[in-house]
């Protein structure tokens, strides 16, 4: 285990519910469907040279529908900044949270090395500024902080899930605080999102948790075929800098923030 990599306790036996209510294989297929096609727009998008960088207000509108074809009803209240250097912090739970990052404000993820590697999601990555960590190199660490703190004296909005791991959604990992040094390094404020899934009004969803030793594959099909679904991302008020003299403090409050509580 590293300091970017911590393990969640979390298993698909152990948290993943059965769906209540799920619909039948053609609605899911249906809605696989369409993520597909969705997915497979943006990447011909994404790897066309073109200049300069797509519209902000087209990519949260394609990471709003990519979700909403996956069945998902999404809720988001408040509102990031437009514009300047800002550090985007959520809770981890599933595949859906990147794109319901974006869709609050487009931004630059930090993903680990591996993905770069990959084919087709590697370049796609890379082409949306995605700022990749060795998560086995503890060196590497005083290199990523400082790689992140200038994308965020850049005027970039820079997108990290702190806890390191996906957990179910029920349980909740704590922020590891080294991200948080770069917001401080660059003085800028720190955005915490909270995302929330749901079925019904009030009943918590584990549908959507991507945890442990699930597929990805599982995990779609997962979602894909619970009706019902819904996600609610709250814009938490922003931490503005200067308010925390060191990263412990900035990571704590962020976390509280992000909960809620």
């Amino acid at each position: 285990m590293s300091a970017w990599l911590p393990t969640a306790p979390c298993t698909p036996e152990a948290c993943l519910e059965p769906a209540r209510t799920v619909g039948g294989a053609p609605r899911a297929l249906l809605r696989l469907t369409a993520v597909g096609v969705l997915v497979l727009a943006g990447v011909v998008v994404a790897l066309t040279p073109l200049r300069g960088r797509l519209p902000a207000a087209l990519v949260r509108s394609w990471c709003r529908w990519t979700v909403r074809a996956a069945g998902v009803r999404v809720r988001v209240t408040g509102a990031a900044a437009p514009a300047g250097g800002l550090l985007l912090v959520a809770h981890h739970v599933s595949w859906l949270d990147v794109p319901l990052l974006a869709a609050v404000r487009p931004a630059r993820m930090l993903a680990k090395s591996e993905i770069g590697r990959w084919p087709v999601a590697g370049p796609l990555a890379e082409r949306g500024g995605a700022l990749f960590i060795e998560r086995d190199r503890l060196r590497a660490l005083p290199d990523t902080v400082a790689r992140v703190a200038g994308a965020l004296r850049g005027g970039a909005a820079v997108a990290v899930f702190p806890e390191g791991s996906t957990w179910c959604g029920r349980a909740q990992g704590p922020f590891r605080r080294a991200v948080f040094q770069a917001a401080l390094d660059a003085g800028v404020p720190v955005q915490p999102v909270r995302i929330r899934y749901r079925t019904g009004e009030r009943t918590l969803s584990t549908a959507p948790a991507f945890v442990g030793e699930d597929t990805l594959l599982a995990s779609l099909w997962r979602v894909a075929s619970t009706r019902g679904l819904t996600a609610e991302v709250e814009v938490r008020p922003v931490v503005p800098p200067g308010c925390h003299r060191d990263r412990r403090s900035l990571a704590g409050a962020a976390q509280r923030a992000a909960t809620g509580v």
